[in-house]
């Protein structure tokens, strides 16, 4: 029997390149024209996985939720994986956005990607759900390199990450 090889589909951001982003669009907000005297603030809670804008206006924030995907995509951060809330009325006469950053697959998406495997009829892939990952197990290399393709093609809302490839 041949030995089973394998790869991990993943996803994430760069908390360290996100860190950047956010720095970058806050100083170039701050030095910015149309942004002079306003009370607008970004903030990165690292714990928690989301990042926090706080502008006067709805046009405002649309600018500063430009300039943060601009910088993101700069920084290679993937931008399906933010997923931003609704703009909702904060103190002060401000609007406050949330931004989750998915890290790792959630396990609904996980099921998606199990059982998209499972209909494409692969030969011999099989799709396991580890944690926040998913486990692409077979005997061929081609059959392997197939999946990734299809996997590649398909759209599930996330930036998928391949790697830990095990031969």
């Amino acid at each position: 029997m041949a030995a089973m090889q394998s790869f991990d589909v993943t996803t994430g951001c760069d908390m360290q390149e996100v860190d950047n982003a956010v720095q970058q669009t806050l100083k170039e907000v701050t030095q910015r024209y149309d942004f002079k005297g306003l009370k607008v603030e970004i903030e990165l809670k690292r714990d928690d996985k989301k990042i926090r804008l706080a502008a006067p206006d709805e046009y405002k924030m649309k600018a500063v939720y430009d300039v943060l995907q601009t910088r993101m995509m700069r920084r290679k951060v993937p931008l399906k994986n933010l997923k931003p809330g609704n703009m909702e009325p904060a103190g002060g006469n401000t609007i406050r956005l949330e931004i989750e950053l998915q890290q790792g697959i959630p396990t609904d998406t996980a099921r998606a990607i199990v059982k998209f495997l499972k209909d494409q009829k692969v030969k011999k892939v099989q799709g396991s759900i580890q944690g926040d990952q998913v486990r692409v197990t077979s005997p061929s290399r081609d059959a392997l390199q197939a999946a990734m393709g299809l996997l590649k093609e398909k759209d599930f809302g996330l930036e998928l990450q391949f790697g830990n490839y095990r031969g």
